[in-house]
């Protein structure tokens, strides 16, 4: 099977016309997805592609701000904020490698819900208005799915209402400049998200790799105005393992500067996240003890960032 047709695309226009069946029908095609790829395409996704194209004008703003108007705007513990080039190194992923170096990327990260307290803006005109309002179409689509997901898992509907009703969400401006990399650099270090799930939209720069079980890295096909979404390590636990946490990685190899927007979905901090009545039987059982939601996302950032948190996480996840 080649790239083209190994990423499952979901069409999401029966839902939004209200088809009858439709929750069904896209909940079975996601559970396909998320049982072999962990990967899918989503199109007719509702969010204006000039709002996101606003926000990518935005990040390439922000990033070139000199370093003085960054400054006062760091990422801490309980803030969101400006993390700069190479602030990060993927320590919480078994699978980055065994000789870990920085992440070549600067980046800025903007919270909903969960723990964090606050978020802190850059120096520019209109970039929280044009920011919160992406996050705000994104967080309505993120929603939008959760009767999918609850479909696909054999779950009612509304199973996931209250674990999401004030949901953890991140929203990731990255920028990787063009770089010159050594045997053990990345831009972002093979890894696997933290979250639920990850929704990412179509780029014009290449540099993003997946590998799907069974498959060497690949780069998934360009779709344009789409999203390319991918299930974490949370909704891995949740079921049991039964849907995946894919391995994905970013080097820019081009001749011009890559940014992303990847955004974050999660569940609201203390929503408990044990196996799912549909993923354990006597056959398989329970592989994870019960954590709250917020508890596993601490650890994870203070795993990778505890040069920025000031703690120190244990080395295996809780």
């Amino acid at each position: 099977m080649d790239r083209n047709s190994l990423i499952p695309i979901l069409d999401l226009q029966p839902l939004t016309d209200g088809e009858p069946g439709a929750v069904e029908m896209l909940g079975g095609q996601l559970r396909r997805a998320l049982e072999d790829v962990g990967f899918f395409f989503v199109t007719n996704h509702g969010v204006s592609w000039s709002l996101v194209e606003s926000v990518y004008a935005q990040a390439r703003l922000l990033h070139a701000l000199p370093p003085e108007a960054v400054a006062d705007i760091g990422m801490d513990r309980e803030h969101g904020g400006y993390l700069g080039f190479g602030g990060g190194t993927s320590y919480a992923s078994e699978i980055a490698g065994e000789v870990r170096t920085p992440n070549l990327n600067a980046a800025f990260f903007v919270h909903r819900g969960g723990y964090r307290l606050d978020n802190q803006w850059p120096p520019l005109n209109g970039f929280r208005d044009i920011v919160e309002h992406y996050m705000d179409e994104v967080q309505a689509l993120c929603t939008r799915l959760l009767p999918v997901l609850a479909s696909s898992l054999e779950l009612p509907h509304d199973f996931f209402a209250s674990s999401f009703d004030e949901p953890s969400c991140t929203q990731r401006l990255s920028h990787y400049p063009v770089t010159e990399y050594g045997d053990n650099d990345w831009g972002l270090a093979p890894h696997t998200d933290s979250s639920i799930m990850t929704l990412l939209p179509a780029n014009d720069v290449p540099g993003l790799e997946i590998r799907p079980a069974g498959h060497d890295w690949i780069e998934p096909p360009a779709l344009p105005q789409s999203y390319l979404i991918n299930s974490g390590d949370m909704l891995k636990r949740w079921t049991n393992h039964r849907f995946r946490s894919t391995a994905h990685r970013v080097r820019n190899a081009s001749s011009t500067d890559r940014y992303a927007m990847p955004f974050f979905f999660g569940a609201r901090d203390d929503a408990v996240i044990e196996a799912l009545p549909t993923c354990v039987s006597d056959a398989h059982p329970a592989r994870h003890e019960p954590i709250t939601y917020g508890d596993y996302q601490r650890w994870f950032i203070n795993r990778n960032y505890a040069q920025v948190t000031g703690v120190t996480a244990s080395e295996v996840a809780p």
